[in-house]
């Protein structure tokens, strides 16, 4: 897929404010939610690292559930409880008192993506000093993540030489199965020593586990509830004197809810000499204690306040283009200065977000009050996302909207470097949004959609998509930067080769004829060319535009398609039998790889294979192992949506196992292979490949034990999924098989590996690369 450096970075751009319950409601009227070195600045970089900052003067101190949280021998220290009653302020005072390293996260509704989620993690990780940063950059899907990324990661915290205390804020934002597969895998490598703090607003999925286990500490709402002595020091920060009795009775009718507390004092201030004007006449008293601090501000400023709750982030000059009008910033400063829940972001104070309660509340009022300019003022926010070189961020504003037409179109333009970055989820989510019927009204996004299911192996999807794309009609100029409708319709049939290796070679000639030498699919083009050439046997010609697509790539910064393209010049020098030229293409790939972090991206494997084949050649067993099996496990991802990708890399495979005596694993390919070609069985010479090596197969007499890498490719799916707690029930809703296709395919997977329980398949799995490595 195309992709440019600009692309990527507008594709990566995260766009999203940290969101989570606030500590400035429980514990002081000016301390932000989280310490300035955990927040998530605008230019979206989180910088985690051990702070020395202590909590604000006037924070109601939690000092005996942290020393209590701090001297558990628990591993996971679990705060459950409603928005408003200061988790995060508990969080940030135990960073503050902690002497082992601290690695915080605030998550926020971007990380529900197992790619995105397992960046974060790492990035604190790595800027706690706790381990590299070669996973930050890493690219690939779910499955990916926990066969691959989310064992290293494991692997760095439970080989961590100083004990540490991961916190994660706001748990409640991943809603996906897969994420909570990823913290499962990470949370089983804490070790003793170290614990794992979580608050959320709901019920933590992987406590129940921990809880039978001994092993969870709970707090609860009634735990963060503040008592009359609590109020009072609110009261007393914010310069309202308070008697006992009136503590008492305030607290009572908030129930001790700091947030209401909080409210409680702001309200008392601007009425002066007043008893705090808290009753229980009103049953809903969030609603009451929101609408008097709002309703006591000026207009102007309860409008401001109002049409700026869409966005995530405010600063001056974003709220000026949504309100279209000035003054924004002075507007910003008398918040923060009034201490109306409003978060700085930045030491500059130019960046700021609302706090979640309160923001959540001034949608609300939006809605009732001025629900007709909710579009508008989304709109106003994308243009200027969108103006300022963030189509991403535009895009999340557009997606409350109802311009489907604009929606499209940057979604169609992200599409390319989103899939490239390995956010299939993400990508997944926009589509969803849009809509199957809106998508179907920009073919060239069909395209994309189509684009998104093969590389993510939904054959369903794809085959749909294909159909669509192949019988839609579009005329304008596409959004993804392709020539044109028909040209990337070319590329994404000859990709799928449904229908022989001749109309493929007809497609990618179309395709390569109408993309310019400056266009950011000419090298995809060149690609496809190459791969139809092979299957006409036409090896010269072949090679000639792998040779220009390999080039091409390098120009437009496509290291996928690059990595493609020097794999196949590799592997026909070595049938040629020049080595040097095979090896000097084939380090070249690999560099790309490592810088790319693509080492499990399904246009990756070609090149672990050629590797291995060299390596074999140079007698070098050790380092052949290594490349088959980072091939191998990979190989799931390689469907028979790319049926040429996918037979030819498993035909090398098996040809290198052969050679070293593996015929049991050879044997494995190559009835993948057989079942590629039920789906595809018209793929040219690579036919008469497969029954050449067929022949040589079964005329082999060499008898051989097969290593754990010959793990068929459903096996090696739910191989990472033992790394979890899940039952084999839960592992067969992740697949989408039965729980006795699971029992079933977990014994084959004992026996090959010459184990007999979990954790001895993955310790030994980590041993020999098929996971984390």
């Amino acid at each position: 897929m195309p992709t440019s450096v600009a692309q990527r970075k507008a594709t990566g751009t995260r766009g999203a404010a940290v969101r989570g319950g606030g500590p400035t409601l429980a514990a002081s009227l000016t301390a932000p939610d989280v310490p300035d070195w955990a927040v998530q600045r605008p230019e979206n970089t989180k910088l985690i690292a051990r702070s020395t900052r202590q909590p604000q003067p006037g924070a109601v101190s939690r000092a005996g559930l942290v020393e209590a949280a701090r001297s558990s021998d628990c591993r996971l220290v679990a705060v459950t409880a409603p928005a408003g009653y200061g988790k995060s302020t508990f969080l940030a005072e135990w960073a503050a008192a902690e002497d082992r390293r601290v690695v915080w996260v605030s998550l926020d509704r971007f990380d529900d993506d197992p790619a995105m989620l397992l960046a974060s993690l790492a990035s604190a990780s790595c800027r706690a000093g706790l381990g590299s940063a070669d996973l930050v950059a890493d690219k690939g899907g779910s499955v990916w993540v926990l066969g691959c990324a989310a064992p290293r990661l494991a692997a760095e915290f439970r080989a961590s030489p100083v004990p540490f205390v991961l916190m994660l804020d706001d748990l409640h934002e991943l809603q996906s199965s897969a994420c909570h597969d990823v913290l499962n895998t990470v949370i089983s490598a804490i070790p003793r020593g170290s614990q794992l703090a979580v608050a959320s607003r709901c019920e933590q999925p992987h406590l129940p586990r921990l809880r039978a286990a001994g092993e969870a500490l709970e707090f609860g709402a009634g735990d963060l509830a503040l008592d009359a002595a609590g109020a009072q020091q609110i009261f007393a920060h914010a310069r309202v004197s308070l008697t006992p009795g009136q503590a008492a009775a305030v607290t009572e009718r908030t129930e001790g809810w700091p947030a209401g507390l909080y409210l409680a004092a702001l309200i008392a201030r601007k009425h002066k000499d007043q008893a705090p004007a808290v009753t229980g006449d009103d049953p809903y008293l969030t609603d009451y204690l929101y609408r008097e601090a709002l309703m006591g501000l000026p207009e102007d400023m309860q409008r401001f306040l109002r049409r700026t709750a869409v966005l995530d982030q405010l600063s001056g000059p974003l709220c000026d283009a949504v309100l279209a009008s000035s003054g924004a910033a002075g507007y910003l400063r008398r918040l923060e200065a009034a201490s109306m829940f409003l978060v700085p972001l930045d030491r500059r104070r130019q960046w700021y977000r609302y706090h979640t309660l309160f923001r959540e509340f001034l949608l609300g009022e939006l809605g009732r009050a001025e629900p007709g300019i909710v579009m508008t003022l989304h709109q106003r926010a994308a243009d200027w996302h969108e103006a300022s070189g963030s189509p991403a961020q535009a895009l999340e504003h557009l997606l409350h909207t109802a311009d489907w037409d604009r929606s499209v179109r940057l979604t169609a333009a992200l599409a390319p470097p989103t899939v490239h970055a390995g956010q299939l989820p993400t990508l997944r989510r926009w589509l969803c949004t849009i809509g199957d019927a809106n998508v179907e009204r920009c073919p060239p996004l069909a395209v994309m959609a189509g684009w998104g299911s093969v590389l993510s192996g939904d054959t369903a999807q794809a085959e749909r998509w294909a159909a669509f794309v192949d019988a839609a009609s579009f005329d304008g100029e596409p959004p993804d930067g392709s020539s044109s409708f028909e040209s990337a319709r070319a590329m994404l049939r000859a990709a799928m080769c449904a229908k022989g290796p001749e109309q493929m070679l007809a497609d990618a000639s179309f395709a390569v004829a109408h993309e310019p030498s400056w266009g950011p699919w000419r090298s995809d083009a060149l690609w496809l060319l190459g791969e139809a050439n092979l299957l006409a046997g036409r090896l010269g010609e072949a090679g000639a535009a792998f040779a220009e697509g390999s080039a091409t790539a390098a120009t437009l910064n496509s290291p996928n398609v690059m990595t493609l393209c020097e794999a196949q010049l590799a592997l026909l020098a070595m049938d040629r039998g020049e080595w040097q030229e095979a090896a000097d293409r084939l380090e070249h790939a690999l560099a790309v790889i490592d810088e790319h972090r693509m080492h499990d991206y399904v246009f990756s494997i070609t090149v672990f294979g050629g590797a291995a084949r060299r390596s074999l050649h140079h007698s070098d067993l050790d380092e052949t192992h290594r490349q088959l099996t980072r091939a191998m496990r990979a190989r799931p991802a390689a469907t028979y949506l790319l049926p040429y990708h996918a037979v030819r890399l498993r035909l090398q495979l098996a040809k290198t196992y052969l050679a070293l005596a593996d015929v049991a694993t050879a044997r494995q390919l190559l009835r993948e292979i057989d079942d590629i070609l039920r789906h595809r069985p018209v793929l040219g010479a690579l036919i008469d490949e497969v029954g050449e090596f067929r022949r040589v197969l079964v005329a082999s007499t060499t008898t051989g034990v097969a290593r754990g890498s010959s793990l068929s490719p459903a096996e090696l799916r739910l191989l990472p999924y033992l790394q979890t707690h899940l039952t084999a029930e839960r592992i067969a809703e992740r697949l989408f098989v039965s729980s006795w296709t699971v029992k079933t395919q977990v014994k084959s997977i004992y026996r090959k590996l010459g184990v007999s329980s979990r954790n001895e398949a993955v310790q030994h799995a980590m041993a020999v690369g098929l996971l984390g490595a």
